[in-house]
């Protein structure tokens, strides 16, 4: 079975639209799952799947110089994690090339690289004393390739390029990780969605959904439940011989 069985894994953004299906899965297969998120959004996933060996975590992980006392804490309160999924975003909005402010665009790598490379180390002290474990980073479709400017509509923005730079970072970072910890037996993969717009922002721009539709060699947008397999996978002892790799989840999208 490709799940992490057994095993106490953390989620980071695990009640957002992708991690959602993934925490669902990983509490009917884990002993314990710390679905870490915002304010209210853990509990309230929670409660609405009715999940039995999940716990809801609110912590800011794009905060740096609060991760290392938030780490120690929960690693104590809940014993050392066997995994980790790390779905949280951050990106500037509303700004073109032309107009982003530096300022800005170094506010993305602050509050996404940063963290990122903080808190994989924290948890990979504590998973090097244990034995091991295995750590999964997102990066994204426009961590490997450009957005096509074209193909949005008027009055939409481009993906901004602060996004794009900070995600192709989380790619080199799960292999310098990767090589860093591996004789420790410490895995570090990386994933890259395709698209996958949330029902909101499909509600709200179902043009520009048929452009994103025809852009995969599947002629269609992702379905968050699509995550699930890959996370599981390399989260289990079934991928214990794959680390440093990127796995494209993107329909085709990078494969043109």
């Amino acid at each position: 079975m490709n799940s992490p069985k057994d095993k106490i894994i953390w989620i980071t953004g695990g009640a957002g639209y992708l991690g959602t299906p993934t925490t669902i899965a990983l509490d009917q297969c884990c002993a314990k799952v710390l679905c870490i998120d915002l304010p209210g959004k853990a509990a309230a996933l929670i409660k609405e799947a009715n999940l039995q060996r999940t716990v809801p975590v609110e912590l800011d992980v794009n905060d740096p110089a609060t991760l290392p006392a938030a780490v120690a804490d929960l690693i104590a309160e809940h014993g050392a994690p066997d995994g980790l999924a790390h779905l949280t975003v951050a990106s500037s909005v509303g700004h073109t090339l032309e107009d982003l402010p530096a300022e800005t665009f170094q506010a993305t790598l602050d509050r996404s690289l940063v963290p990122t490379f903080v808190l994989c180390r924290e948890l990979a002290k504590s998973m090097q004393a244990s034995g091991g474990g295995s750590i999964v980073l997102f990066s994204s479709m426009y961590g490997l390739v450009p957005p096509d400017k074209h193909a949005y509509q008027e009055e939409m923005k481009p993906n901004p390029i602060d996004y794009g730079v900070s995600k192709a970072g989380m790619i080199q970072l799960a292999r310098y990780l990767a090589m860093h910890y591996g004789p420790d037996g410490i895995r570090f993969n990386c994933i890259a969605p395709g698209p996958f717009p949330n029902p909101t922002a499909q509600a709200a721009n179902p043009d520009f959904v048929k452009t994103l539709n025809q852009k995969t060699m599947l002629r269609r947008i992702g379905r968050n439940e699509e995550m699930l397999g890959p996370v599981l996978f390399l989260l289990s002892e079934q991928a214990s011989y794959v680390t440093g790799q990127t796995l494209s989840v993107d329909g085709g999208w990078t494969a043109w």
